[in-house]
């Protein structure tokens, strides 16, 4: 999957090409707590682990510290020694699946299945079930359990009480935390670089979403920048990876750095600021297509590549694979989302202050719910890249507009937005400094808490 996104996004400067100082340090893990029944595995995991020193010992290799001990091993193999002894099953949803379609593959009757979703209605609606989530069957001497995981944090509890009558609650699910530290060096593109480094799409595309009000990731990679993310990765209770979250970044593109700290607002949201407390966000985003190269600048006088006359070229052509997500740059509103001759299907957005107008044509379909009058918010997919109306191929074109006329959107300024409060900057400090030290320092071999 990660090859064949990488070749779909194609030319973005970036791959390591200096040896990659990749290592993950597990300093906020979380175990699972002890349970009775997992005494034996946990004996067994003792002998192995006793085993596997003697070994090395006599076996004259050397041990590299370094080679990460994944969190799905452990969690998996105990989850399948823990259930070895357990009748239990599993359906896994797929598309299109309901409730009662997974609950009769795991042997209940349709009545029966009424009952529970009766039952579960209080805490969590059996309509709401997902592809690709599961429901486990587990059967006692006297109750009958059926979970389903609704995230990565929380799961339905269905079990029989007295008389069979069904209950239903939410139960948490254990979250293991790992902290992880990775670096490259761009030669071909960005994910390949982070590919190398160890690190995942999703986590990489957080990197971009973080530095995308300073660097336009369509034209402003060179070969050369680098880049260095501290993150942690979050693991569910069965061991499958469910998401990252970046604590700190910095890029260096072109010569200038870019760095990055996550924290915490009084109101709750996380944002990412500078050391120096400036907020990353801007106005703007500087490109509303993440992976994609400049086809056609702003010019006052271009030939057109269907008509074949020369006329103004109002805008900035981004070609990218047809399906490719369109944002919005900006919080704004839609002012228009139909066909418009030339232009296919069309996306106007009036921006919070008024003034500025964004234009978005030839695309491939809208994005959900947008039509006239919606209210958007930066970075919200408005629609995915075609090639309707007058076009030759699959492209975006984006228009900034002040008052009504046409700018360069490429010389258009972005406002930041509000920085740390300054009754707040001491607390901001004593939080990032680590994670701003941690990022800089020489990376560690792998430790464990």
């Amino acid at each position: 999957m990660q090859q064949d996104f990488a070749s779909r996004i194609g030319q973005q400067n970036v791959r390591s090409s200096e040896p990659q100082r990749n290592s993950f340090h597990f300093s906020t893990l979380k175990f699972p707590e002890f349970h009775p029944r997992r005494g034996l595995l946990l004996s067994a995991v003792g002998f192995s682990a006793a085993a596997m020193i003697v070994s090395l010992l006599f076996s004259g290799s050397s041990v590299d510290a370094s080679v990460p001990v994944t969190q799905e091993e452990w969690l998996k193999a105990q989850q399948l020694q823990t259930r070895a002894s357990e009748p239990f099953s599993k359906v896994i949803l797929q598309s299109g699946d309901a409730a009662a379609t997974a609950l009769g593959r795991l042997g209940f009757p349709f009545t029966e299945v009424m009952r529970m979703s009766e039952a579960s209605k209080k805490v969590y609606s059996l309509k709401q079930v997902n592809a690709g989530h599961a429901f486990t069957r587990e059967d006692e001497r006297d109750t009958t359990h059926v979970w389903y995981d609704i995230d990565s944090t929380s799961r339905l509890h269905l079990h029989t009480g007295e008389d069979g009558i069904w209950l239903a609650e939410l139960a948490p699910r254990i979250v293991s935390i790992r902290q992880v530290q990775a670096s490259g060096t761009i030669e071909d593109s960005l994910f390949s670089a982070a590919l190398d480094a160890g690190m995942d799409e999703r986590t990489t595309m957080n990197l971009i979403d973080i530095f995308s009000w300073d660097v336009d990731f369509a034209r402003d990679l060179r070969t050369g920048d680098r880049f260095s993310v501290l993150y942690e990765e979050l693991f569910d209770d069965e061991g499958h990876l469910r998401t990252t979250k970046i604590l700190a970044a910095e890029f260096v593109n072109q010569g200038e750095t870019y760095k990055a700290v996550r924290y915490e607002l009084t109101n709750g949201n996380e944002e990412y600021f500078t050391p120096e407390g400036r907020s990353l966000r801007k106005t703007y985003l500087k490109s509303p297509v993440k992976f994609s190269r400049i086809s056609s600048r702003f010019s006052a006088s271009r030939k057109h590549p269907v008509l074949g006359y020369t006329r103004a070229h109002r805008g900035v052509d981004y070609a990218a694979s047809s399906g490719t997500p369109i944002r919005a740059i900006g919080d704004g509103t839609v002012v228009l989302s139909n066909w418009k001759g030339g232009y296919g299907r069309f996306v106007e957005v009036r921006h919070t202050n008024s003034a500025h107008s964004t234009a978005y044509a030839h695309l491939q379909k809208y994005g959900r719910g947008i039509k006239r009058g919606a209210r958007v918010k930066q970075g919200q997919i408005i629609g995915y890249v075609g090639m309707s109306g007058l076009a030759t191929g699959p492209h975006l074109h984006f228009e900034f507009r002040v008052r009504g006329r046409a700018v360069n959107p490429l010389n258009v300024k972005h406002s930041p937005a509000k920085p740390v409060p300054k009754q707040k900057m001491a607390q901001f400090i004593e939080t990032t400094s680590p994670l701003i030290e941690q990022l800089s320092a020489p990376l560690l071999a792998m430790a464990w808490e």
